[in-house]
């Protein structure tokens, strides 16, 4: 296995997130959007999270060359992202965003993929690989945060910029997988997707990732406006990250030790306490702080859960669509959902209220998961 070829490739996609994620927000506010255009700005990415990994998952699926894909991807996301430099109306801005993120959205579903192949029979040591993601989007989120202070968040760009175009250099460096062979007589993706454990396992996603909405759009516009610095932002982010780092290390301990669906489960009612905690004490900072290791569940060891239960539930020549399905549904239609509503609550009922609602949307899919999950069909 190409362990760090294929971690250099987690550690420069992730920083692009550790980029985009916590300062996007406080770039649109400064270039003078309101909290509702910053929730449907927001939520363009997660939107065409939702169609463009199922497009280029069943391409992947079809022509074997997931590895092509990656690297098409990576290198469209850089080429459409210069526009952003020059655009700064609500709907021209809207539409560059829309384009890149098509391209980008294909990326990472593709690369789980093929990491998975990598990995074959230890599958449970994902977490091993993965993590280097998290060590690029903690050292992206501190650094950023020192020059966003200093130079403003337009300097978000030309560092988003040069981060996608290293992600098209480190994709050249890995090759597609020898692909196993795949049953004739494999039941269609359709007759998978029926079964009611698949069905909840989706919901159960889009449940979490829709009450993230209100934390990717709004976490460091409400951090700013209670009166942390830029830095102690960055700071805040990154040790969530850490957090997801330190889980990420006994990862397969814990899934071995504890099921997929357990973990899946105490993941989703950590995640309900977090949103209460930041909504309601967002001045306290040790509780603050607390939250934000709590970040270890609500990403970390439910991401982790949740790639384990898409490798055992799409096998074979289903698995690049499987995994393009997990994407779209949580971290798309969720996550723009959770935006869109978020950027709609914000201004009229507060943010004690909308992270209140995250809260309830996280334990419904804690009776969600409870009822239906299972670890194996």
């Amino acid at each position: 296995m190409p362990y760090w070829r294929l971690s250099s490739f987690y550690f420069f996609y992730f920083a692009a997130l550790g980029a985009l994620v916590p300062f996007w927000g406080l770039y649109l506010k400064q270039i003078g959007f309101s909290a509702l255009e910053i929730g449907q700005l927001m939520a363009i990415p997660m939107a065409t999270k939702f169609v463009a990994p199922y497009i280029w998952g069943w391409l992947g699926d079809h022509l074997g060359r997931r590895m092509l894909i990656v690297r098409l991807g990576a290198f469209l996301t850089s080429l459409v992202f210069l526009a952003v430099f020059w655009l700064q109306g609500f709907w021209e801005l809207g539409l560059a965003m829309s384009l890149f993120s098509f391209f980008w959205n294909a990326v990472l579903p593709q690369f789980e993929s093929v990491t998975l192949v990598y990995l074959r029979k230890q599958a449970d040591r994902y977490a091993r690989v993965r993590l280097w993601g998290s060590v690029g989007f903690i050292l992206t989120v501190i650094v950023l945060g020192v020059a966003v202070d200093r130079d403003g968040p337009a300097v978000v760009l030309p560092v988003l910029f040069a981060i996608y175009l290293t992600i098209w250099l480190a994709s050249l460096l890995i090759a597609d997988p020898q692909s196993e062979q795949h049953a004739p007589s494999q039941q269609p993706i359709l007759a998978i997707l029926r079964k009611p454990p698949v069905l909840a396992f989706f919901l159960a996603c889009f449940l979490l990732q829709a009450g993230h909405g209100v934390y990717y759009a709004f976490y460091s516009i409400y951090m700013e406006e209670v009166g942390y610095s830029k830095t102690l932002i960055g700071l805040l982010w990154a040790l969530g990250v850490i957090a997801e780092v330190l889980v990420f290390l006994v990862m397969h301990r814990l899934l071995r030790r504890f099921g997929a669906r357990r973990v899946l489960i105490a993941s989703l009612l950590l995640a309900a306490l977090r949103w209460l905690l930041i909504g309601n004490f967002p001045t306290m900072l040790p509780l603050l702080l607390f939250a934000q290791l709590l970040h270890a569940a609500t990403f970390g060891t439910f991401h982790a859960a949740a790639i384990h239960l898409v490798h055992h539930y799409f096998t074979g020549r289903h698995q690049g669509r499987g995994q393009a399905l997990y994407s779209s549904l949580s971290f798309g239609a969720g996550g723009a959902l959770g935006s869109m509503v978020s950027g709609v609550m914000w201004s009229s009922a507060g943010a004690e209220l909308t992270y209140g609602v995250a809260a309830l949307v996280s334990m419904l899919a804690v009776v969600v998961a409870w009822r239906w999950v299972v670890d194996e069909l």
